[in-house]
């Protein structure tokens, strides 16, 4: 990957007037004009904002006036996050041609850096899905391979990056929506813990679980991305009250000492062999690069998927019970309120979002409260038990970050096979650790495989340490040639 083409490496030719912000806009709106319509990773596209953005930084700079990192640098931005007189839709007709009032903070904080947003981007409605097949206005494609899946639910942000549409941008991660899509189409997907960035604007789908961040091409990239939107925040009751750390002062650090545990029982069955194999070279690589690798057990790992299908749901089946068509949004007009509410119900949410409404409202119905969500979130704890005591021996954990390599379009059409696709990324949500996927090789038919690297509640600092290593060490595709 070539300083030109990274995010840092633009800002940093930006700063030296090598090249101008509107010139770096102009070649990645061109593009997206040449791709997007076969990939389709923007629900909408803001040529002429990004234009006017990137005349201001090079006017800025022509004065002396300070920028910010990211200054002229372009972003995409996953189109559940709220942005000020541009439509946010989560990609849902309920939504369709929803203005917000307001930025999220994330955007706030993009603006603040100097990023230029170029769009927003395509995902699975209201960030439900593993493919980016159930948005309402078409499914997004891989850049690797344009008949399969980008991942989801953040599809579009991944493949804007890997299409070179915008050398970074944003996600979240509810059970795996950043890791997965980014193991599937190549680039680097952090979720951060819980809480390091503020989910303020944020449109909700389960909210013990949501959490925004970065995609990326490189290591550096990511880190300076998350550098910039983590840090508390004031409008979110679950941002921790503390500085984030500082991460890309230790990239460079090296993994000599780093404790590296291999997760055993994601290793193993429905993990597809090639993807175990390139795990396993990555553990080899960190112990060539000087890290303590062995095999550690997480026993409760193996209930992630049950627990979650029932709390994700349970937390949905609330949160968008305020898409009612009375206050905004999509409204069917009917005889009655009750009937007007189902009309616009039903025709507003596509069958995935139907079909987790339904499960999580029978999981919290009366009766059956305490034999489902009771129990899944006592899981939870058993799972987050078993994350601190593998921590006490570990700095970081090491685990394939999808089952499978990319999958084709409309190759699963089974609910619950799709919602295998998370067994991997899913543990870390529910304990609302750090973790994040960097691509590691091909499989025989050259599409990515992701390493994931889990760390504990704040551990950012040698999770990407770890991923640094992994990075340098991974094994040369025509990408990065």
């Amino acid at each position: 990957m070539t300083g030109e083409t990274t995010a840092l490496g633009i800002a940093a030719a930006i700063r030296s007037g090598e090249r101008s912000a509107v010139d770096v806009i102009d070649a990645h709106l061109a593009a997206i004009e040449a791709a997007e319509p076969t990939i389709h990773a923007f629900n909408t596209v803001t040529a002429d904002e990004a234009r006017a953005a990137a005349a201001a930084v090079d006017r800025a700079l022509a004065s002396g006036q300070p920028v910010g990192p990211l200054a002229g640098v372009p972003v995409a931005v996953k189109d559940n996050l709220c942005t000020d007189g541009v439509a946010t839709t989560c990609s849902s007709k309920i939504l369709e041609g929803w203005v917000p009032p307001y930025d999220a903070t994330v955007v706030t904080r993009l603006a603040a850096a100097g990023a230029i947003t170029v769009g927003k981007t395509n995902l699975d409605e209201f960030a439900m899905g593993s493919s980016t097949e159930n948005s309402a206005f078409g499914p997004t494609r891989n850049p690797v391979d344009t008949d399969r899946v980008p991942g989801g639910s953040s599809g579009g942000s991944a493949a804007a990056v890997a299409a070179g549409f915008a050398p970074i941008s944003l996600g979240s991660d509810t059970g795996g929506s950043i890791r997965q899509p980014a193991a599937f189409c190549g680039v680097v997907g952090v979720k951060p813990t819980y809480g390091t960035v503020s989910r303020y604007g944020l449109i909700a789908f389960a909210s013990s679980l949501d959490q925004v961040g970065p995609f990326a091409n490189t290591v550096a990239d990511a880190a300076a991305l998350l550098e910039v939107i983590a840090g508390h925040d004031p409008a979110d009751a679950t941002s921790i009250p503390q500085p984030a750390p500082s991460i890309v002062e230790h990239l460079d650090d090296g993994v000599q000492g780093l404790r590296v545990g291999l997760i055993t029982e994601l290793m193993g069955e429905g993990i597809h062999p090639e993807v175990a194999a390139r795990v396993r070279e990555s553990a080899e690589a960190l112990a060539a690069a000087g890290a303590i690798v062995e095999e550690v057990s997480v026993p409760a790992v193996t209930f992630g998927l049950s627990a979650y299908y029932l709390i994700a749901p349970a937390e949905a089946s609330s949160n968008l019970a305020r898409f009612d068509g009375v206050r905004y949004g999509l409204r069917v007009e009917a005889a009655t309120t009750n009937e007007m509410m189902v009309a616009t119900r039903t025709a507003g949410f596509g069958p995935e979002v139907k079909r987790r409404i339904m499960l999580g409202t029978y999981a919290l119905s009366a009766g059956y409260y305490d034999a489902f969500y009771g129990k899944a979130q006592k899981v939870r704890t058993l799972i987050c038990r078993d994350f601190a005591a593998a921590y006490e021996r570990f700095d970081v954990l090491l685990s394939p970050a999808t089952p499978t390599t990319a999958f084709e379009l409309g190759a699963i059409a089974d609910p619950l096979t799709m919602y295998l696709n998370d067994i991997c990324t899913i543990p870390s949500n529910l304990a609302g650790d750090a973790a994040m996927s960097i691509p590691f090789g091909t499989d025989a038919g050259g599409l990515p495989v992701g390493v994931q690297v889990l760390a504990p509640s704040l551990g950012e600092v040698p999770m990407f340490r770890a991923a640094a290593a992994i990075e340098a060490a991974a094994p040369t595709t025509g990408k990065d040639a």
